[in-house]
């Protein structure tokens, strides 16, 4: 006998509804929200890659 559970499609959110979220990220040892930053430091923020070790090839 399985189980199987139905996937409903993701419910839309009334844009009215929807409030700003606040990224905050390490800096020097201590957590600073991104929204801080300089434009320059947003920029790179925006361009880093997330490294994911079960990917590497050896």
């Amino acid at each position: 006998m399985s189980h199987q559970t139905e996937i409903k499609p993701a419910e839309q959110l009334d844009p009215s509804l929807r409030t700003r979220c606040e990224v905050w990220t390490r800096v020097m040892g201590y957590f600073r929200p991104v929204s801080a930053f300089n434009t320059g430091k947003q920029g790179e923020f925006a361009e880093r890659v997330h490294f994911d070790e079960q990917h590497l090839h050896h």
